[in-house]
């Protein structure tokens, strides 16, 4: 199974982020079958199964590998939460690292943008500034033609 391209340029802009199961194979792996453990699929087979054994065990008195209240079924339960519970956690802990760089990624990007509309006011402030200082003198020159015009035709 290949990695997509945006998790990989994720991970390789936030590898400093990732801890002792960061973005090697045994956490990716791990973090994969704790997903799994969490959709339909695996809920329905392990329910088909659990129903199998039961019938099967209940079925064949003579072969009752498991007797009531079916030890080895619990014994199976017990040894799936003992590995799927640090599975899933391991898998909540590399989701929170993931949602912590995203949330730091956004927060610089708001600041940057944060930064550039600052800047555009300053400098359409400047601007503004610079186009009234112009119509003014345009509006003073103007007068002074205006003035010339009026001395030279009264003279």
């Amino acid at each position: 199974m290949s990695v997509p391209a945006s998790y990989a340029k994720h991970a390789a802009a936030h590898a400093e982020l990732h801890g002792a199961f960061g973005s090697d194979a045994f956490g990716a792996r791990a973090e994969r079958l704790a997903r799994f453990f969490g959709t339909p699929q695996y809920i329905f087979g392990q329910t088909i199964l659990v129903v199998l054994w039961i019938v099967a065990n209940a079925l064949a008195v003579s072969l009752r590998w498991d007797p009531y209240p079916f030890i080895l079924l619990n014994l199976a339960f017990s040894t799936q939460a003992a590995y799927a519970a640090p599975l899933i956690l391991l898998a909540q802990t590399r989701q929170a690292d993931r949602d912590k760089a995203q949330e730091v990624a956004s927060a610089k990007h708001r600041d940057e943008l944060s930064r550039n509309e600052i800047e555009l006011l300053r400098q359409n402030t400047e601007l503004t500034e610079q186009v009234a200082q112009l119509s003014s003198e345009i509006d003073e020159l103007t007068r002074k033609i205006h003035a010339r015009l009026e001395a030279s035709r009264s003279a």
